[in-house]
């Protein structure tokens, strides 16, 4: 059974604007190891899984996906969002 993940995606932080942050994403877990490649050395594994990336308009539909496909599931909950409130006056205290 491949175990999946579901979370909220962060917001961006080079950006202060906060798009894209309202979707849920789904993706699973590496189901073995990456290995280095003899030719390149670049890191690879035969999974095809950890390709798979899924957006979710709510939290509700990415668990009620898991559950209609049989996939085991770990949701991760949503960090809190903090307000660092500041003034242009602060810099000068």
């Amino acid at each position: 059974m491949p175990t999946a993940r579901i979370f909220q995606r962060p917001k961006n932080a080079m950006q202060s604007g906060k798009a894209r942050t309202q979707t849920w994403s789904l993706e699973f877990e590496p189901a073995e190891p990456k290995q280095p490649d003899p030719l390149t050395g670049w890191a690879g594994s035969g999974d095809t899984r950890e390709q798979v990336k899924l957006s979710f308009p709510t939290q509700e539909a990415a668990i009620a996906y898991c559950e209609a496909q049989g996939f085991d599931y770990e949701l991760i909950p949503a960090p809190e969002r903090k307000l660092k409130l500041q003034a242009y006056a602060d810099n000068f205290r």
